[in-house]
Order: C-alpha cells, then sequence, then structure tokens
C-alpha cells in the first residue's frame, strides 16, 4: 500500500479511528478494526477467517499489505501490516456483537439512506475545510 493521500477520523461514541483514504477505498488495520468495533483482535481475526473462507468476499481484492516500522525494546523493526479495506469493514461490522458494532451499523445504514434519497453523500469536514479555502481566497 502507497502512503495514505489522506487520513480523516471517525468518531462514534467510544471509538475514535484514523481511516486511511486511499486509491478510492478505506483502509483499516487489524488493531484499528477491533478498536472501532470494541472487541479483541482476535475475534475479528475470526470473523474476517470466516468471511474469507465462506467466500462472501476474496482475500486478494480486499487486503493490502503496508511495511510499517516499530520499535521494539532497543531494536528497529520492519513488520508487514495488513489493512483492510471498506467491504472487509461492512462485513465485520455486521458480524461482531457489540454496542461499537451497533452504532457502526446505524452510522452506515444512515450515510447509505442519505446517498440515496439525496443522491449524493456529504463530507461535512471536508466541505467546511474547503469553504473555509474559499472564503479565505475571496
Amino acid at each position: 500500500m502507497k502512503p495514505a493521500s489522506e487520513v480523516i477520523i471517525y468518531e462514534g461514541g467510544e471509538a475514535r479511528v484514523e481511516v486511511r483514504l486511499e486509491r478510492d477505498n478505506v483502509w483499516l488495520s487489524l488493531q484499528q478494526l477491533a478498536d472501532l468495533f470494541g472487541r479483541d483482535k482476535s475475534v475479528i481475526s475470526r470473523h474476517l477467517r470466516n468471511i474469507f473462507t465462506s467466500g462472501e468476499l476474496e482475500r486478494e481484492a480486499t487486503v493490502a499489505k503496508n511495511a510499517t516500522v516499530q520499535q521494539e525494546g532497543g531494536r528497529t523493526v520492519v513488520r508487514e501490516i495488513e489493512y483492510y479495506n471498506l467491504d472487509a469493514i461492512i462485513s465485520v461490522g455486521y458480524r461482531v456483537n457489540s454496542t461499537r458494532a451497533t452504532r457502526f451499523r446505524q452510522w452506515a445504514t444512515r450515510v447509505l439512506r442519505e446517498h440515496l434519497t439525496r443522491g449524493f453523500s456529504l463530507d461535512r469536514q471536508r466541505f467546511e475545510h474547503n469553504a473555509a479555502e474559499l472564503q479565505a481566497t475571496l
């Protein structure tokens, strides 16, 4: 995966996750999925394994790897981290049983409903930022 072209923050109740937008998609790591849905990484990993095993999604189409540098003790280690796209995020979100997952499903449904009824979606934060930049040029 290339460096993120844009990072936004998703805040839903107790969950606050930096979301990477790249190649017209959203990408989260396993840890970010666990944080988003309020579950242990092993639970999220099990759901992902079931999603890929059942054929609901193809792993190759929904997973990207990104090398990251981490400090472990006194040494620097390069690790490949897997990132999961929006299709995988939504699939996991509809399988996880937690309050955070319920809030995520409600949020996703609201965004989809607004998009379908209005014919477009609006990122309020981006809109306000662009409006402020436009105003500054006048």
